[in-house]
């Protein structure tokens, strides 16, 4: 019960700061050059409507207008997460898929139709709303406050915030309307707190999750992709060399059956053929069951199991692997195909007298530890990532475990490719 208590303690998020002195600063810029920006911008707005049909200047207008939009949602995320210290993600803007001028247009269509833009420009309005008031508040907190102490001056009337004259003797009364002036900028400064943190705390959860589907359906579609690429390389290493294998092993077996009566020797060495033939077959299937699992990889980690890839290599290999600790399975897996593929397109393909391979454990910017890893060889470069390719099968493996992939292969060499993947120990 006591454990329980405990991790509720550390799981429960933190209040923002209430920040008294900076809200009331933010709000009084907010009111007074926060109603400047918005009255140029609604200027600006019936400027570019005004000059749509003159030459196209108002479509150049209103873009600016966009852009300007843009930035101020961007400038009032960032103005509330550092005022508040809230996890807020950096507005984005959201980058053209498609080539050419239809593709611009869709990315603005996107960018004017994003969510948490016009949801920072409502706070930023609101802010401002909120500043203005504030400022009038602390105006006619002031006056109050300095009426009140009209009987020690020779005044016979006092002017109140409305408008009203009041006799000199009944000004101290003034003082409990600067009281409740003073009241109404704290209300203020509350409420600005809870109305931005409202709306700018619920677009960065929204962004959040947004982000974690789209990472989410990334490794998905690597992962059914790396499915889809290993049964076919499995479907064409089988029909390309154990099938033919062993259609030659068994036309071999059937001629030493016709010859096992009339000519025992000649059989005999049709047998002995036939055995050569099906330990070759053997090692065949060895290699490719290799290429799906390494068994060492999950008895001895992927230190063995890269010694042993190393080993095997046509390449001199410079292997150095450091690793503190082991990761989860889909993390060394992905390290290991992507070395192992690496190490094979650099005998293969390269002409490449050496190869060196370094694996590391890092931590990201957020304090998570990434098993990260390079292959280099001094080859004749230009590998590229071709669909069904053996890059490519990396390249889904890598992405399938929530991992990035980088390959730096210039014409003339050398060739070297990083991955990093998430570490689950």
């Amino acid at each position: 019960m006591t454990s329980t208590k405990h991790l509720a303690a550390e799981t429960k998020p933190a209040r923002p700061p209430l920040r008294l002195g900076l809200t009331l600063l933010h709000l009084a810029v907010m009111g007074s050059i926060g109603w400047a920006i918005i009255g140029f911008l609604v200027g600006a707005i019936g400027a570019g409507i005004g000059l749509l049909f003159l030459l196209g200047f108002g479509v150049l207008v209103l873009l600016g207008v966009l852009y300007a939009l843009f930035g101020i949602a961007w400038l009032e995320i960032e103005r509330i997460a550092s005022l508040y210290t809230i996890d807020a993600h950096q507005l984005t803007w959201r980058p053209r898929t498609q080539p050419g001028f239809s593709g611009w247009l869709r990315s603005l269509g996107h960018n004017l139709a994003n969510g948490r833009m016009w949801a920072a420009l409502g706070n930023f309005l609101l802010a401002s709303l909120m500043g203005l008031a504030m400022l009038v508040a602390f105006q006619a907190m002031l006056h109050n406050l300095v009426a009140a102490f009209t009987p020690l001056s020779d005044a016979q009337y006092v002017t109140t915030t409305f408008g009203f004259r009041i006799p000199a003797s009944q000004a101290p009364w003034l003082a409990l309307g600067a009281v409740l002036f003073a009241g109404i900028i704290i209300g203020l400064v509350f409420l600005h707190r809870t109305i931005s943190i409202a709306i700018i705390g619920a677009t960065a959860r929204e962004s959040d999750l947004t982000q974690r589907v789209y990472t989410t359906n990334v490794q998905r579609q690597g992962a059914m992709r790396a499915a889809e690429v290993e049964r076919t390389r499995i479907e064409r290493d089988l029909h390309d060399g154990i099938q033919p294998r062993l259609v030659s092993l068994g036309m071999t077996l059937g001629l030493a059956h016709q010859q096992i009566d009339n000519n025992p020797e000649q059989a005999k060495a049709l047998v002995d053929e036939a055995h050569t033939s099906t330990k070759a077959a053997i090692t065949e299937l060895r290699q490719l069951t290799r290429g799906i699992y390494a068994s060492v990889l999950e008895d001895r980690g992927l230190d063995a199991a890269l010694s042993a890839v190393a080993g095997r290599s046509h390449v001199p290999v410079h292997l150095d692997v450091r690793l503190p600790k082991r990761c989860d399975h889909n993390a060394e897996a992905a390290v290991y195909f992507a070395i192992a593929e690496g190490l094979t397109n650099a005998a293969k393909h390269s002409r490449a007298s050496e190869a060196r391979v370094a694996v590391r454990l890092r931590e990201d910017e957020t304090g998570h530890a990434n098993m990260w890893a390079r292959v280099e060889d001094d080859g004749t470069g230009g590998a590229q990532v071709l669909a069904g390719g053996g890059l490519d099968g990396i390249t889904n493996r890598v992405v399938a475990a929530g991992g990035t992939i980088h390959l730096d292969s210039p014409a003339g060499g050398p060739t070297a490719l990083e991955v990093s993947v998430p570490c689950v120990s």
